[in-house]
């Protein structure tokens, strides 16, 4: 028979059950049991303790819960170490722990790139040999598993950077982040550096390396041809050139705006450019607002659009006017309203005049604070330019020679529909197509032939088409083409063109809709609305606007029209021909003369509303506004430099994606790789004595 031994533990121990304890003294934990020490081990020993307390837990001595109370760890510990003491024993504390071996380099292929490095080989060489990453290689060099002679090594392993190594060597460079280059940055500072040299090095994993793909057809688009004459910009650490590419390879990569250049870190946009690190966002915006003040971008945009016709003049023939709304949604200043067709509904805007090609490539955009109609943009601003710009017009002499061919073509909707523009613009021998805004009835069936259409993007269709000459009310005669189509629909069109097939310019006439594709795309890709600046100014310009005054009068007539009309209804609805009781006669005929006074008093203040719009003016200028209506015009100059980045932006990845075209026929397939190609991160190995 045992006998119970009482429990006399150690001062200072912690109980975990009335016979078990354990006590911490010198970096040692010793257990006791019936007040005698059982087990001890270092506090640091892990394993021991595991087997110790998976034991007292299998043995009944304690319960997991109380472990994990007493020791402050979770009871998953405990209960995995005691499923582990079941399963393996004491020795499954102890056990070495299997690692996974080296995936990529293994002995074999280690034991091939050290004896290609002792052949002199450089680590590009031996990486694209083996078919292995250079930044494996470079890290590989770096722990000094590999050994690279010590030329190679000092030409290739320092200066081969990570993304996280340059991470850390930015966030300690001496003038700010990213921040390296000190020497190049004080000289800057006290005018003695114009602007410094792009200098590449070799670096991996830089984000948004893919955007480089997109420098050749920047430089293309003639991005900085003439921008050092055309663009002036004060002496600075940064250069004219490395401003409008970041603009631009920020357009490609999608960044939203230049504040979003906040979130992302400044030095490895830098080494994109061949820089420490691109500019602060408040330095960015400054360098632009020089860039764009006072109207400083429109010669460069202006030369930019020219050299863009003169490289395609065969696309330049058929220019693309249409106006765009850029809603405002500010504070700054209470901007006209304007119907946006997209929101069906009437918002505070001002308007965007573009010209495009036919595949929907822009050419240029006049902003127009105050939107005096398509008619009116197009014959005062975009006309004059065009007459200049667009190559490959027919001189004088083979004018007066055949007096129906035209100089070029402008084609736009509904909204420029006006004989007499089209009559105007006859005599400057310019051509147009347009939809007919007041359509005769349809036409017979009869007349409609198939026709073999070939669209701007090559596909061949055929269309059912017809033709006539008519006269508009103005006596100028006209062609005019209608498509029919399945459902029995006819879309006329008038084109002042009397010399090109109605094939050719019924595709002319459809290709409209890329420009609409274009509007679509650049607000989602390239922030077409967004404001660039939050600047105002004063109107000085003698524009008219809508008067107020003629407006609320307009509205008032239109409104006591409606009751009018209501009040007649009812005083019609009431109809005589039905029997009527004697005692019903005299409320009937009562009702019947209020409704007669309320008729004739409304008819009075109609004529009165009526005659007081007609003297009131229903255009003034925006300087004889009342106060309380007036409003300042947002700035453009920013807006317009912007612009003509993206534009190039646009025909870069255009171009690109005309080259993807066999392989990605569907556009939208072309673009998304294109974009994931902008944003794909890239490893810049410069080889200088290549150039």
């Amino acid at each position: 028979m045992s006998q119970l031994q009482f429990p006399f533990f150690p001062e200072g121990s912690t109980n975990l059950t009335p016979v078990l304890a354990f006590t911490k003294q010198d970096g040692c934990i010793t257990y006791f049991t019936g007040g005698l020490p059982v087990f001890r081990h270092d506090e640091r020993d892990l394993p021991s303790f595991r087997m110790i307390t998976a034991q007292f837990c299998e043995n009944g001595h304690t319960k997991q819960s109380e472990i994990a109370s007493a020791f402050g760890i979770p009871k998953i510990t405990v209960k995995r170490a005691v499923k582990l003491y079941r399963e393996k024993g004491v020795a499954g504390f102890y056990e070495t722990r299997k690692t996974r071996g080296p995936g990529v380099l293994t002995p074999e292929v280690m034991q091939k790139a050290q004896q290609l490095f002792d052949e002199g080989l450089t680590i590009i060489q031996v990486a694209e040999q083996l078919k292995l990453l250079r930044d494996t290689l470079a890290k590989a060099v770096r722990a000094g598993r590999l050994h690279v002679p010590l030329k190679i090594a000092q030409t290739e392993v320092e200066i081969i950077s990570t993304k996280s190594t340059r991470s850390a060597e930015d966030s300690v460079a001496p003038m700010g982040v990213g921040a390296a280059n000190v020497p190049a940055r004080l000289a800057a500072s006290v005018g003695l550096l114009g602007a410094v040299t792009p200098q590449f090095q070799p670096v991996f994993d830089v984000p948004h390396g893919g955007v480089l793909m997109a420098l050749p057809a920047l430089l293309g688009m003639g991005l900085l041809d003439n921008a050092d004459t055309l663009l002036d910009m004060p002496q600075g650490y940064y250069g004219l050139d490395s401003i409008l590419l970041l603009l631009a390879f920020m357009a490609l990569a999608r960044v939203e705006s230049i504040e979003a250049l906040r979130h992302s870190p400044p030095g490895e946009w830098g080494k994109l450019l061949g820089l420490d690190r691109i500019p602060e966002v408040r330095t960015l915006r400054k360098k632009v607002a020089i860039l764009s003040g006072k109207g400083k971008a429109e010669p460069w945009s202006a030369s930019l659009c020219q050299g863009w016709m003169e490289d395609l003049p065969e696309v330049a023939g058929t220019l693309y006017v249409d106006g765009h709304v850029r809603v405002y949604h500010g504070s700054q200043t209470k901007l006209p309203h304007h119907y946006v067709a997209r929101q069906k509904l009437c918002l505070r805007a001002s308007a965007d005049y573009w010209v495009n090609a036919a595949d929907g490539q822009p050419f240029f955009v006049v902003n127009s604070v105050v939107d005096p109609g398509l008619i009116a943009v197009l014959e005062n601003e975009i006309l004059p330019r065009l007459e200049k710009d667009v190559p490959n017009q027919p001189d004088e002499t083979t004018l007066e020679k055949n007096p129906l061919i035209h100089r070029f073509t402008v084609v736009f909707d509904r909204e420029g529909y006006s004989p007499d523009l089209l009559s105007r613009l006859k005599n400057k021998r310019i051509a147009c197509l347009t939809y007919h805004k007041y359509p005769e009835p349809d036409w017979s069936v009869e007349e409609f032939y198939p026709h073999q259409v070939k669209l701007i993007n090559g596909q061949i269709v055929e269309m059912q088409l017809a033709e006539r000459g008519v006269c508009l009310n103005n006596k100028l005669w006209v062609r005019q083409i209608r498509k029919l189509t399945e459902t029995g629909h006819q879309t006329p069109i008038l084109g002042t063109d009397y010399v090109s097939d109605l094939a050719l310019l019924a595709a002319a006439m459809f290709a409209r809709w890329s420009q609409e594709n274009f509007y679509k795309y650049s607000r989602k890709h390239f922030g077409l609305d967004r404001l660039i600046d939050y600047k105002t100014a004063e109107i000085t310009e003698p524009i008219l606007v809508v008067n107020p005054a003629y407006r609320k009068l307009e509205g008032q007539v239109r409104a006591t029209n409606g009751k009018l009309f209501r009040i007649r209804a009812e005083f019609g609805a009431l109809n005589m021909g039905l029997t009527i009781e004697a005692e019903q006669m005299e409320p009937f005929i009562q009702k019947k003369a209020a409704l007669q006074e309320k008729i004739e008093a409304m008819q009075t203040t109609l004529a009165t509303l009526k005659k007081t719009r007609k003297e009131t003016k229903r255009h003034i200028k925006v300087q004889d506004l009342p106060e309380k209506d007036r409003f300042r015009k947002l700035s453009t100059y920013g807006k317009q430099f912007i612009d003509t980045i993206m534009m190039a932006a646009y025909r870069a990845e255009t171009a690109m994606a005309n080259c993807l075209h066999n392989i990605l026929p569907r556009p939208a397939e072309a673009s998304a790789l294109l974009q994931t190609i902008y944003k794909s991160e890239a490893d810049l190995i410069p080889d200088y004595s290549q150039q």
